[in-house]
């Protein structure tokens, strides 16, 4: 399959692609307009903070935005979609880490702001399609959409698409979830980009390159407290539960004489009414383990939930490799799974996300982990 070849029936049909300054949008843009695709860049301004300059470049990224665009002939829009991000996103990412959850705010960012937001606003712009640089792609059979993953295992980002509905997925192209990362560089080189070699961005932009304790210090306050064994003697302290994540080992701070081995401390809980994180000795303990989850607020991709009892895949974590699993309740409302095995470190406020071969089906919030099916049921 040559990506790059040109179709004349693609004259008409207008795409407008959401461009971050990286080399996976600037990319999708290329390819879209080697296809004969009426194509238009736009780069959407999702944080507003003079101050955070230092940490997110959105500036810059701006600029390399319109310099992809004027390389490739394409006209260049922006928007400030600021207020949108801070109403739909990040307040709800502040309200869960004060709840002691650990949400995810790309995967609620793309439900809300690139995909409901942008896509209106583009097709208020005229667009037929919008495109973004995700790795994923987009089949629709029998007159249903379906979302898959890319063809590159290792960037795969079908996690955090998994709330798109059949409406977003018919007005979307994924062009680079055909491909796998290095040929995605090369041809951003051989197209002259200078951004063919720019640092993929990680984390999150809001927050940047500084430390993720000291951004959540200027919303929350913290609340020191102490660190605990399971028989509720003080191991250490904390400056306050929202800066730890269950499962996390580094920067917990406890000293030797707390244990009975050389293994690390882990957080296994958190005790909110009395402001104390729980932390055990060794990955293995049985406090960080758990066959079974609850899971809210679901999206299914073709609006049908699986069948109970039926064997899927799912992760819990982006960079997981699926786990065997099967939904054993489902009330409409909330979900029950049973993983075949135990997973380590569910953490509640992030996603499930199940899986059929290539094909991602959708997925819900985790609310809460248990040991025992009579638990989990309740």
């Amino acid at each position: 399959m040559n990506i790059l070849a040109h179709n004349p029936a693609n004259k008409n049909i207008k795409v407008i692609v959401g461009m971050s300054g990286g080399v996976d949008s600037s990319t999708t843009a290329l390819i879209l307009k080697k296809q004969g695709y009426d194509v238009e860049g736009f780069f959407m301004k999702n944080w507003d903070k003079d101050d955070e300059k230092d940490y997110c470049p959105v500036k810059e990224d701006m600029l390399d935005a319109a310099e992809v665009c004027k390389k490739i002939g394409i006209n260049f829009h922006k928007k400030n979609f600021s207020r949108d991000y801070w109403d739909s996103v990040f307040e709800h990412f502040i309200s869960e880490y004060k709840a002691g959850r650990t949400p995810n705010p790309d995967i609620l960012c793309n439900k809300e702001v690139k995909f409901k937001v942008f896509l209106n606003y583009a097709l208020k712009l005229g667009a037929d399609y919008i495109a973004t640089g995700h790795y994923a792609r987009v089949n629709q059979l029998n007159n249903k959409f379906q979302l898959l993953k890319g063809v590159d295992d290792n960037k795969d980002q079908s996690y955090f698409l998994y709330t798109l509905q059949q409406d977003q997925l018919a007005k979307v192209l994924f062009p680079i979830g055909e491909l796998k990362k290095p040929l995605v560089r090369q041809l951003a080189e051989e197209a002259g980009f200078t951004i063919h070699d720019k640092k993929d961005s990680t984390g999150i932009c809001f927050i940047g390159e500084r430390k993720f304790k000291d951004f959540l210090q200027q919303f929350i306050p913290t609340n020191p407290g102490d660190i605990v064994n399971t028989d509720n003697i003080v191991i250490g302290k904390h400056d306050g539960l929202m800066y730890h994540t269950l499962g996390q080992r580094k920067g917990l701070g406890i000293g030797g004489g707390h244990g009975e081995t050389d293994d690390p401390w882990f957080v296994a809980d958190k005790d909110l009414q009395n402001n104390r994180l729980i932390a055990v000795q060794g990955k293995q303990h049985p406090l960080l383990n758990h066959q079974y989850l609850v899971a809210e607020n679901l999206d299914w991709v073709a609006q049908v939930a699986p069948k109970n009892k039926t064997l899927l895949k799912a992760k819990i974590r982006y960079r997981q490799i699926e786990q065997p699993c099967t939904i054993i309740k489902n009330t409409g409302q909330k979900i029950t799974v049973k993983f075949t095995e135990e997973q380590t470190a569910i953490a509640p406020g992030q996603s499930i996300v199940f899986y059929e071969n290539d094909k991602c089906l959708g997925g819900g919030i985790i609310t809460n982990r248990f040991h025992r099916y009579e638990e989990a049921i309740k």
